[in-house]
């Protein structure tokens, strides 16, 4: 769980940031709050969170395509050289002078 639950935020925060943020503080009020019998500071850090998540899933939806294409495959080389192939070269051993 240590090096999936990193990526999973890492991910998350690149994707929506805002949203994401909005989510952490509302968690951390809601903990403050309810550790320290603030329940105005609970429930408000609930409502955040919340409304932040119901925004995430609503962009998630809205986000989601509606026919799957399929990738297009774009190649950077041709399949064959244009060029002619170039003639193998052979090393001539020459004779030492006498």
């Amino acid at each position: 769980m240590n090096v999936i639950f990193p990526r999973f935020l890492k991910s998350s925060y690149r994707k929506e940031p805002i949203v994401s943020l909005l989510i952490t503080m509302g968690v951390v009020d809601a903990l403050i709050g309810g550790l320290d019998d603030s329940w105005s500071l609970f429930t408000f850090g609930l409502v955040t969170a919340g409304i932040s998540l119901g925004v995430k899933l609503w962009r998630i939806q809205q986000r989601r395509p509606l026919q799957e294409e399929e990738p297009v495959v774009q190649h950077y080389l041709p399949s064959r050289s244009s060029s002619p192939t170039l003639p193998m070269l052979s090393v001539t051993k020459k004779k030492p002078p006498q």
